[in-house]
């Protein structure tokens, strides 16, 4: 469980910070309807005890050897904070019939908060000076979390996300466990003031409010139990840290609390036995225990236990005052050095990790030594925050008088943190720069061969000082790849189906492996989609492809996901259609061992094998093992500065040397380290070319990926893996070929390319055939660049602009307009489009197309809607859905239902305003239909059945012309709801980032326009 290297337990409270006023005396000492005679006595013991959970918890974040275990701190924590609040709770409950929540919450935000909130500013200033700047935002976010008191569930998010993973240690990770407490309270007082409330309604004796309130605490506690079994099962971190798998262990504590122990005298050997039982278990635990022990599941049942033994020794039966026993382990307890520690323990909890955590960011990884001389060096702040914030607090009557003020001083200790993180981190996030997605498409090419990264850049070693990195730190750390969550989590079994490109294409790369094969998804798919193959993706996260047997730090146990998930993707790609290229690739340091590994590899390189596919196997990139991002946000000179060792970075990669000597017949192997990590001097560089190589301390940002595709193809190529990649006119596979293909490269404002596309002017056809375009839109369509342009970055923009009361706006169509399916084949329409983003009333009229005519219409523009049209994309006032149709035979009625067409009606796509989706139609003449796709799913069909043969020839057995437009106004935005008005905002660009036709079977080349 790698967070036990810093989640220790949670702090205690000294018995209740305030005692509650005297409670009158009971009728009988131990009687049924008085309070429990253990109620009022001051424990000692339980102070001592506090010093026992919170030494085992230091001993652990000191990492002395032997003392692994002492994480279990935090449940003796937790099982004292369950015995004394409960107890308190309860005896109010009964002396007065009710419970005061104003006081309770002023009691526990007096003892609590104020010390929390000088540990939170203390470090959010410390930060701002011993952290790097993206550690610090970070931080900040952690002092927010810690100040709410939800801190274990940001951690949780952090620890159940393995692509998350590779950040430094939080210095307020131990807030977890006061988040946890702070949620018991929160949940535990009102529950029990609402028992008790109707408990002494029916019944006003103690025995009854103790009974109801136990039956209750007891179900709550197996309930919890149960729950904390099942998450140790499938997800550790959130057993470890989420306060519904913790409430039994306050549970067990209420019970000793609630049940009349008091009423047990015990002969005291036993008592002896069960103290000294108790507190052996414990010590036992601290020395057991590991990071390699499930928990806490049943594991924490243990410690638990034994603390409930420990207090449970020394409640005084019958009669009794006092059962501290000259031999009883609650008298050593009791000492002075005991119950000085006990009183220090919530304090010292609160700033030892801090000075662990910051100390090491200023100074490196430290040994026990010098981590247990820093632990033993927070005794002076948590002295001083004692002496001078706490106790001052505590004792003050001016504060205790009034439940409100004591509230107040809990609500000025959240604010003054969670301003000081808000000012810190605001002014970081503003010196580093913007956390927007980098556009890929503005990147510069990368080099296909040579030392450098870069196509045409500087010497090799050009650093990050000749300008930003791209992308900066923060955008780093999301710069993952856009594979829509298709490199699944260790929970899942089985991928998804995961088809990218042109998914309807027989032709497909496979990427299979673990996150270090998914982070060549981008390079992978720009291959593919060059050659009109599809690309599918399976991977998952820390499930190494060879066959080994690995425990998942997620899961906290056995990864047997991973080998479900395995043996699924393999028998997924056995019975599959056979794929044109599997890409293997995954992290190659699983194991050490050298023989396990080649066996492991062997046995999952067999059934690949037999596939008959090309394989290719991408060595293991450089494994930095340091936040990256992190550290170039601190760095001034990045290249250098960030640098990291080589040996330790790019160890031997086994299954590459056996490839490269021939002892993996079938199994080719590329690799790109000699760019990554350039030379043979003793360090790689984390910054090349000014391109920030990492995302964290293992993998590539997309941004390199994507500089690295060019290269990547290359090799591919060079290893006889690909067939080249096809210009237009040339075959693509299987029959496919390029017509047309326009991916809109130029620099930023210039025209797109005259030989693909002419411009439609004014606001009709030559001849006004159809006034205001036939459909009553009200822009003028001009050939400025305006409204019709590159962007520089690989997109066309067609923008609406208004000067005045007049808008205008561009359309363009293909030059060519015999694009035509070949007899009994295929004709493939597509483009990749983003819709103009806007939306509401500022939409109103906007209505972007991609659509096609029959070519008759170049020739008198007659014949519409008999020769055929086909919306390939509209959408209409800014909705955030698309729809295809097909208009075909006479004006009114007619087999397509004239005007409106034979329309698929509205598919949602929520990010189509903001994100590049793939729309294409598809006229299959051997099939006899028309298939509408969006981002490969069939969305919308039309077949010749729903025609006459006619009909259906002369709509569609032809050459036609495509279409790119943005209207304004017209029938359809009207039909829609809505109309150009004064607050329909221009200059919102439909944008298109490339158009291809291919076509398939028969004869597939050109055809004639007249069809």
């Amino acid at each position: 469980m790698p967070f036990l290297l810093a989640p220790g337990p949670r702090r205690k409270r000294s018995a209740p910070a305030s005692t509650p006023p005297p409670v009158p005396p009971a009728p009988r000492s131990g009687g049924e309807s008085g309070p429990s005679p253990h109620r009022s006595t001051f424990r000692p013991d339980i102070e001592g005890l506090r010093a026992v959970a919170v030494l085992a918890v230091l001993a652990f974040h000191a990492e002395i050897p032997g003392l692994a275990g002492g994480f279990v701190g935090v449940d003796v924590f937790f099982v004292i904070s369950g015995y004394l609040i409960t107890g308190l709770l309860v005896r109010e409950a009964v002396s007065t019939g009710r419970i005061r929540l104003g006081d309770f919450f002023s009691r526990r935000a007096r003892r609590l908060l104020p010390s929390a909130a000088v540990v939170l500013a203390a470090v959010a200033v410390a930060g701002a000076w011993l952290t790097v700047p993206l550690r610090r935002t970070d931080l900040e976010y952690d002092v927010l979390a810690a100040a709410l008191s939800v801190a274990n569930w940001r951690f949780v998010s952090q620890r159940t996300d393995y692509l998350a993973a590779g950040h430094d240690q939080s210095p307020l990770l131990h807030f977890w466990s006061l988040a946890v407490e702070e949620q018991f309270y929160l949940f535990w007082a009102p529950l029990l003031a609402v028992v008790v409330l109707f408990a002494a309604r029916a019944v006003r004796r103690g025995r009854a409010v103790r009974s109801v309130v136990a039956l209750v605490t007891g179900a709550l506690a197996l309930s919890s139990f149960a729950l904390s079994l099942h998450w140790t099962e499938h997800s550790v971190s959130l057993a470890y840290l989420g306060t519904p798998s913790r409430v039994w262990q306050f549970g067990v504590g209420a019970l000793l609390a609630l049940l009349p122990w008091h009423l047990l005298r015990g002969p005291r050997p036993l008592r002896l036995l069960c103290g000294w039982g108790g507190a052996a278990a414990i010590g036992w635990c601290v020395v057991a225990y590991d990071a390699s022990t499930p928990y806490p599941g049943y594991a924490a049942l243990v410690p638990t236990l034994a603390t409930a033994a420990v207090i449970l020794a020394a409640i005084p039966g019958r009669g009794e005052r006092n059962v501290q026993g000259a031999h009883g382990v609650g008298r050593l307890l009791a000492g002075r050095a005991p119950r000085a520690v006990g009183r220090l323990s919530y304090n010292l909890y609160l700033w030892h990790w801090p000075v662990l955590v910051l100390a090491e960011a200023r100074l490196g990884t430290l040994g026990w030594p010098a981590r247990t001389a820093l632990t033993l060096a927070a005794v002076l702040p948590a002295l001083a925050t004692m002496r001078w914030v706490e106790q001052p607090l505590r004792r003050s009557r001016t504060v205790s008088e009034l439940p409100r003020r004591g509230l107040a001083v809990g609500v000025s200790a959240i604010v003054l943190p969670v301003a000081l993180a808000l000012v810190v981190g605001t002014a970081t996030l503003h010196l580093m720069g913007p956390a927007t997605p980098v556009d890929v498409k503005g990147l510069p090419p990368g080099a296909a061969s040579g030392p450098s990264l870069l196509a045409a850049s500087g010497a090799s070693g050009a650093s990050a000082g000749d300008g930003p990195v791209v992308p900066n730190p923060v955008q780093a750390r999301k710069d993952f790849p856009p594979d829509r969550n298709c490199q699944v989590a260790p929970e899942v079994t089985r991928s998804p189906e995961c088809l990218f490109g042109a998914v309807d294409s027989p032709d497909r790369i496979v990427l299979l492996g673990d996150s270090h094969a998914g982070q060549w998804f981008s390079p992978m798919l720009a291959i593919a989609s060059q050659r009109g193959w599809a690309l599918q993706e399976l991977v998952k996260q820390g499930c190494p492809l060879p066959q080994l047997a690995v425990d998942s730090p997620q899961l906290g146990r056995a990864y047997r996901e991973c080998d479900a998930w395995r043996a699924d993707a393999l028998e997924r790609l056995r019975t599959g259609p056979k794929p044109r290229l599997i890409v293997i690739a995954s992290l190659n340091r699983y194991t050490t061992n050298a023989e396990l590994l080649s066996a492991a590899w062997e046995k999952t390189l067999k059934p690949l094998r037999a596939i008959g596919a090309p394989i290719v196997y991408i060595e293991d990139t450089p494994v930095p093992g340091m936040d990256i991002p992190a550290c170039v946000s601190g760095a001034a000179d990045t290249a250098a500065a960030c640098a990291f060792k080589r040996a330790e970075a790019v160890p031997a990669d086994p299954l590459a040397r056996r490839i490269a000597a021939g002892a993996v017949p079938g199994v080719r192997v590329i690799g790109v380290n000699s760019v990554l990590c350039p030379g043979d001097g003793p360090t790689c560089p984390a910054v090349r070319d000014r391109i920030l190589l990492y995302r964290d301390d293992a993998h590539l940002t997309n941004v390199a990926a994507v500089v690295l595709t060019p290269r990547l193809e290359r090799l591919l190529t060079d290893a006889g893996a690909l067939p080249a990649a096809t210009a237009p006119g040339a075959s693509v596979g299987d029959g496919w070929t390029v017509l047309l293909r326009d991916d809109f490269e130029g620099p930023a404002g210039s025209r797109p390319s005259p030989a693909n596309w002419q411009y439609d002017l004014g606001t009709c056809y030559p001849g006004c055939p159809a006034p205001q375009w036939g459909t009553g839109e009200i822009e003028t369509m001009t050939d400025s660049t305006d409204n019709v342009r590159l962007d520089g970055k690989g997109a066309l923009e067609i923008v609406p602009t208004r000067k005045g009361d007049a808008w205008s706006s561009g359309r363009i169509e293909t030059v060519r307009s015999d694009f035509a399916p070949p007899p009994g084949g295929v004709l493939r329409i597509e483009a990749s489009i983003a819709l103009p983003d806007v939306t509401g009333p500022k939409a109103a009229g906007y209505w972007p197309a991609f659509w096609t005519l029959g070519a008759e219409l170049r020739d008198g523009y007659t014949g519409w809607p008999g020769v055929g049209e086909l919306d390939v994309m509209e959408s209409v006032n800014g909705r955030d859905t698309v729809f295809g149709s097909m208009h075909c035979g006479v004006l009114e009625g007619g087999p397509c239902e004239e005007p409106v067409g034979l329309t698929s009606g509205p598919q949602a796509c929520a990010t189509c305003r903001t994100e590049f989706h793939a729309y294409a139609v598809e006229v299959d003449l051997g099939a006899g239909e028309v298939r509408w796709y969006l981002d490969g799913r069939v969305y919308h069909r039309v077949s010749a059945g729903q025609m006459d043969a006619g009909t259906w020839k002369r709509a569609v057995d032809h050459g036609v012309f495509l279409i790119l437009n943005v209207a304004i106004g017209g029938k359809l935005p009207a039909a829609d709801g809505a109309t150009v008005g004064p607050d329909t905002e221009p200059g919102h660009p439909m944008r298109v980032d490339r158009v291809m036709v291919k076509v398939r079977g028969g004869g597939s080349g050109p055809v004639s326009g007249s069809g």
